[in-house]
This record gives structure tokens, sequence and C-alpha cells, in this order.
């Protein structure tokens, strides 16, 4: 009995000096020292500072590819382009096909924001998400590889445009959703993702700063002021 009784004895200051030493840890963590406008410290309790981290949602800079060994013979080396290099790739490209430039870009800022490794659930891949049956239409038989994306992507787009007589609105929905869709809907299909897509190209073709040749197509979605005969400002889209 003498036996047990010591060995509580014992185990009570050990518990309490570990519990202690956890609360003593545990509030230095929250002690904060703070200096006043006259120089005097102040010690207080507070939670650490947070610092958030932001994710910049800007297009990519930089684009590289990894090499690939493919058992068909067609193997990729690694492939590493800056933003100018891609740049350059959609100028040849659109000077090539006849194309405006800031179009194509506004097409790869809606598909894939410069992502070459961008591929869709409905396999699109690519930069300017090319479907394996219009990629190979057109020679892409690569189509994460930026050049032969864009060329073939740029000529895409230049057929389309030459189908619908110039109109951009078909022209990007036949993009989007197909050309039967557009026929069948003599219009732009009421697809909801199709419509904000053609919508988000031109936004980002007819904005400040695009680039944009002036005389390559009217926005048809503009605002435009009018004055009529008796003095009245009319604002119209039409």
């Amino acid at each position: 009995m003498k036996k047990r009784t010591a060995t509580t004895a014992w185990l009570y200051p050990a518990t309490l000096a570990l519990c202690a030493t956890v609360l003593a840890q545990s509030a230095s963590a929250q002690i904060a020292k703070v200096v006043d406008d006259g120089g005097r410290p102040f010690f207080v309790n507070a939670e650490p500072r947070v610092t958030p981290r932001l994710t910049s949602s800007k297009s990519r800079t930089n684009i590289y590819l990894p090499g690939e060994t493919s058992l068909t013979g067609r193997n990729r080396p690694a492939l590493d382009f800056g933003r100018d290099g891609v740049e350059k790739i959609v100028r040849e490209a659109a000077d090539r096909h006849r194309v405006d430039p800031a179009l194509v870009r506004a097409v790869i800022e809606a598909e894939s924001n410069w992502n070459p490794k961008a591929y869709s659930r409905k396999g699109a891949g690519g930069l300017m998400q090319l479907i394996p049956t219009t990629a190979q239409r057109y020679g892409a038989y690569d189509v994460f590889n930026p050049q032969q994306n864009i060329d073939a992507g740029v000529k895409h787009l230049k057929w389309l445009l030459e189908r619908y007589n110039g109109n951009l609105d078909l022209a990007l929905a036949a993009y989007n959703a197909g050309e039967g869709a557009v026929d069948r809907a003599h219009g732009i299909p009421a697809y909801r993702d199709t419509r904000d897509y053609v919508q988000k190209v031109q936004n980002a073709y007819f904005r400040p700063g695009s680039g944009r040749l002036a005389d390559a197509f009217i926005n048809a979605h503009a605002i435009h002021r009018d004055v009529a005969a008796d003095g009245r400002i009319i604002f119209t889209n039409e």
C-alpha cells in the first residue's frame, strides 16, 4: 500500500509539469511584441499573421513541353517557347493564311488561355483546341506542338471565315460548335456555351490594345451613339 501511494505521489508533479510546459508553449506561440509610438514595448496575446497567397490569372508567359517518345516513331523533342516565340508563330501563320493576328490571339486566349497542353472533355487539344479530325485535315499530327497546332487552327479559322462570307459571328460559332450546328440553326446555335464563346472571343478581339487590324471586321455588338433630328441622343447596337 505504501509503495502504490509513493508512485501516485510521483505522478502528480510530473503530470502537472508536462501540462505547464504544453500550456506555456501554446501561450508563447500566441504572444506578440508590439512597440507603441513612444518606443515602449508591449506584449499582447495575438494570432499569428496570415499572409495570403495570390495566384495570377494572367496568360502564360512561357510555354514548355517535355520531350516524348512514341512507339509509332513520331518522337517529339522538348520544346521551350517564350511568349515572344509563340507570338512569332502566330504572326507567321496569320500572314501565311491572311488572317488578322489579333483574331488568332483572341481565339487562343478563349480556347486554352495559352496552355499548349490543354485538353477538353470532347477531345480537343492544344493552344487552339483542335479535335483530331480537324487537326489531321490540316496536317497537324501533334496537336500539342504549338507550331503545328497554330498553323492548322489558323487554316481552319480562315476556311470558316470564307465559308460564311466573312461573318465573324458565324465563323466563331462554327469553330466552337461545328458548321453543321450553325447551318441547322441558320445562325449562332442556341447553345449557351457557344454564345458565351462568341462573345468572349469578340471581347478579346475588339478590346482596346488588342492590336487588331482596323478595317478587318466591324464590331456588330458595339454600342453606337446617334443624335436624332430633334436633338435626342440614341444609343443602339445596330
